[in-house]
């Protein structure tokens, strides 16, 4: 497995372990009333989320041109694997760090309000009493938390659904669209050029339909209509849809590289 690759798999590990805190960041702007500040912060891990598999493109560039001359792009399928099981596994391990995340980023933003500036807050962070309360803070995921996930009871399952399709796309888009420019070397980059398109099916699901969701329930604990504890609910299915996206994505990678490469050819 070549440097890049590595690089990639160990980015992409990153940045989809902070795609996953980021739904927590709701949750502490309801527990803390500090909507404006925690929706600032959440909407930082949005745009990396959905930005981030644009660094794998450029990184994996040298080992498909490489790919192209040998003449066996069968080659990549282990390393698209790969890369896919490392955001499985990725999104598993946020979503079990997300009880300690809450708590470290409540704190966070009540220390905000205080020194009202974000490099004091990070100097606060790094300095002792910083350090110890975030020891303090380290929380193992509850057992009724995860049984929840048993009852579909007040669930919004299109919702979940359609969070766990647009999550599918956004995972395979980059690495569909590069499978296929290697499946049809000759429109490569008409192929690439395609990733854009699929990617924004994805953002048009989260946009119409998950984000407005979202941020309705959150005015609805708000104001008292809906429970903290049914809004805990409806953030832990839908984590558990992002981790049901990124399996699903395996199994899309090679139906969606061929679709692209049909496209491909139309144009």
């Amino acid at each position: 497995m070549s440097t890049q690759v590595l690089i990639v798999l160990i980015l992409t590990f990153i940045i989809y372990i902070i795609s996953t805190l980021a739904y927590s960041v709701r949750i502490v702007g309801v527990r803390t009333g500090r909507i404006a500040i925690s929706f600032a912060v959440f909407n930082i891990f949005s745009l990396i989320s959905r930005t981030a598999n644009s660094v794998q493109a450029p990184l994996l560039a040298k080992t498909i041109e490489s790919t192209i001359k040998t003449g066996n792009p069968e080659s990549l399928l282990p390393i698209f694997r790969w890369i896919l099981f490392s955001t499985t596994l990725a999104t598993i391990i946020g979503a079990l760090l997300m009880p300690t995340f809450i708590k470290v980023f409540g704190k966070a933003v009540e220390g905000f309000s205080i020194y009202r500036s974000i490099p004091k807050l990070l100097i606060h962070g790094f300095s002792k009493s910083g350090i110890e309360q975030f020891k303090s803070s380290i929380t193992r995921p509850k057992k009724q938390n995860l049984a929840q996930l048993k009852s579909f009871k007040m669930i919004p399952k299109k919702i979940v659904l359609f969070n766990t399709v647009a999550f599918a796309i956004t995972t395979v888009g980059i690495l569909a669209s590069l499978y296929a420019g290697c499946l049809n070397p000759e429109l490569r980059t008409t192929c690439s050029t395609l990733s854009s398109v699929i990617n924004g099916l994805s953002t048009i699901l989260m946009f119409i339909f998950i984000d407005p969701f979202i941020s309705m329930l959150t005015d609805d604990v708000i104001r008292g209509d809906c429970s903290q504890f049914q809004f805990n609910r409806c953030v832990i299915f839908i984590v558990g849809g992002l981790i049901a996206g990124t399996i699903l994505a395996q199994f899309l990678l090679v139906p969606s590289a061929k679709v692209i490469g049909y496209i491909a050819k139309l144009i």
